[in-house]
């Protein structure tokens, strides 16, 4: 179930959560993944994200607001392209921002400076929005297995831009490295113009479909 917090921000920006979001949130909880499609606009990104969101304030309900103690990390967002990193980042953050939250987001992707590229190499934000091509690169990192240890969620956005692809299988071989490190993993796709569901979810969950 989501928590009173989350409900909370909802209704303060007068929103009422989608039947699907609840839905989302109630099976991400339940230790399930699963393709979120839904038409543009009606709030996917926070039906993928809010659940990740909930379950750390559910275990730690009365956190410390200080960046200093954000979490390692826990939610990765892939996005097909560079250019939507900005724009993911934005709306991953408005939750963040209003309700104190002390996890780091940052993007990863070709455009990331270099002194952003080194702090990371150090230890990973909270949340990463990244590329196949770049989350590819962290995978070959010796010291890969420590970086993702916390690692509970993974978000493909715009599953429809990678499916049947060669980024598509790229990113399919890193999610399959991820769940072998990180048996637990859930793992979301996010889409609205997919023909085949069900060879689509096939595809992003490999043999561990469980919705």
């Amino acid at each position: 179930m989501i928590t009173n917090t989350i409900e909370g921000w909802f209704a303060r920006r007068g929103w009422t959560p989608f039947a699907f979001q609840r839905e989302t949130w109630d099976a991400y909880q339940a230790g399930r993944s699963g393709l979120i499609h839904a038409a543009t606009g009606t709030g996917k990104t926070y039906a993928a994200w809010l659940g990740p969101l909930s379950e750390w304030l559910a275990e730690n309900p009365t956190f410390d607001a200080d960046p200093a103690t954000a979490p390692p990390l826990r939610v990765l967002w892939i996005t097909p392209l560079r250019a939507l990193a900005a724009d993911s980042e934005d709306a991953l953050r408005a939750p963040l921002n209003d309700l104190g939250l002390p996890w780091t987001l940052e993007s990863r992707t070709g455009d990331t400076s270099a002194a952003v590229r080194n702090r990371q190499r150090k230890r990973l934000p909270s949340a990463l929005i990244t590329t196949p091509e770049s989350l590819s690169l962290l995978l070959t990192r010796p010291d890969a297995v420590r970086l993702f240890a916390d690692l509970r969620a993974v978000i493909v956005d715009e599953w429809h831009e990678l499916a049947a692809s060669k980024r598509g299988v790229q990113t399919e071989l890193a999610l399959a490295r991820l769940r072998q490190w990180r048996p637990t993993l859930r793992i979301w796709g996010i889409s609205a113009t997919l023909g085949n569901l069900n060879t689509a979810l096939a595809s992003l969950l490999g043999n561990d479909i469980s919705d």
